[in-house]
């Protein structure tokens, strides 16, 4: 379909730019059929549309496909939900009260190893993951094992079970879980389970690759140096500091076709994907809950899980209860000086309401 067939849809990805984004790429999949749009530009300095269909780092979207892995092992009898994690990875002397589900819903109580932010404002730091620390260490290289490490050697945040508070570090250790069942890395359980059956083209766990070796649009970094405001191209960064967290590749058709895949329970049985779905009740209004949010927007319950790589980068993943319409984007940073905190959360909103219809809750 052209842009012309859904001006409204054109207009809420235009307002993403208006407001300071480098560009985005939406792609909507309904009742209509399928719809492609873009708005920005590829690279600062250039006028170059972004490309459709590029390659673009997905952040926590990653979590999702994680998810799904390992309910697929626990429906294969390989895990047990809520068995414990300890004995599965004895070289961590985990708490043997942390169960696979505490990492999926984030209630492990686990140090987040990329800092731990508190209500009342404290902060606890954690791997260089902000700033110009990040910046200046953007191509470093870490081992999971290195992240796990660093995360035990800080006190946890809460007992097991206690609380919930979101935690790249759950996400690290499920994915040394699945590689500890199967014998098989990450990489290779990603794509015999999901990748290869969906005919993903775009989809990969990178690694320490530093690069995004497809067509892609630039993604920018500003941060300060002492008095001064410096933007940077981190287009490369080093994606190990968040691997299984945040570190995949993707592009909107892929990230189209598995949540698609997923909610119309192709990837899982009924009741694993019942309990996918079914929020935590400590997450609170976020409703989160097995590597997904679930929102109502006022006359549908829809799932999504968005995601944003240290610095750069942004996805959106959003889908109906049964999969037959999806909203996915990719976004970029650009030079704007901008408050995320006020700037996105309503043209998330216009956008949502432009796809679904009611107002998100």
């Amino acid at each position: 379909m052209s842009i012309q067939d859904r001006p409204e849809l054109q207009k809420a990805a235009q307002e993403f730019v208006d407001a300071g984004f480098g560009s985005l790429e939406l792609r909507v999949h309904d009742e209509h059929g399928e719809w492609v749009g873009t708005a920005g530009i590829r690279e600062l300095g250039s006028t170059e549309q972004p490309p459709v269909g590029g390659q673009f780092r997905v952040g926590s979207v990653t979590k999702t496909f994680v998810s799904t892995v390992v309910l697929q092992l626990v429906a294969e009898g390989k895990l047990e939900l809520d068995g414990a994690v300890a004995g599965h990875l004895p070289r961590f002397e985990l708490d043997p009260r942390i169960t696979v589900r505490m990492l999926l819903d984030h209630t492990s109580g686990l140090f987040n190893y990329t800092g731990e932010y508190f209500p009342d404002g404290t902060v606890v730091a954690g791997l260089p993951a902000t700033g110009k620390d990040w910046a200046d260490h953007r191509l470093q290289g870490y081992t999971p094992d290195e992240l796990v490490e660093f995360a035990l050697a800080k006190p946890t945040r809460f007992e097991p079970g206690a609380e919930w508070s979101y935690a790249n570090t759950n996400y690290t250790v499920a994915a040394l879980l699945i590689e500890a069942v199967t014998g098989r890395t990450l990489i290779e359980e990603l794509d015999s389970r999901i990748v290869e059956p969906l005919g993903l083209t775009g989809t990969v766990e990178p690694g320490d690759r530093t690069d995004i070796p497809g067509p892609h649009s630039h993604g920018y970094f500003r941060y300060q140096d002492g008095e001064e405001w410096k933007v940077v191209d981190v287009t490369e960064q080093n994606p190990s500091l968040l691997f299984a967290a945040g570190s995949m590749l993707s592009t909107t058709e892929d990230l189209h076709k598995f949540m698609s895949a997923l909610q119309s329970g192709k990837l899982l049985p009924a009741e694993l994907l019942t309990e996918m779905r079914t929020p935590q009740p400590k997450s609170g209004p976020l409703n989160y809950a097995l590597g997904l949010f679930a929102q109502d927007t006022g006359t549908e319950t829809i799932y999504h899980h968005n995601g944003s790589a240290p610095g750069g980068y942004g996805a959106l993943m959003f889908s109906s209860a049964d999969g037959s319409k999806t909203l996915t984007a990719a976004i970029t940073m650009g030079d704007a000086d901008i408050n995320l905190l006020e700037v996105f959360p309503p043209a998330l909103e216009r956008l949502v309401n432009a796809v679904f219809g009611g107002a998100p809750q």
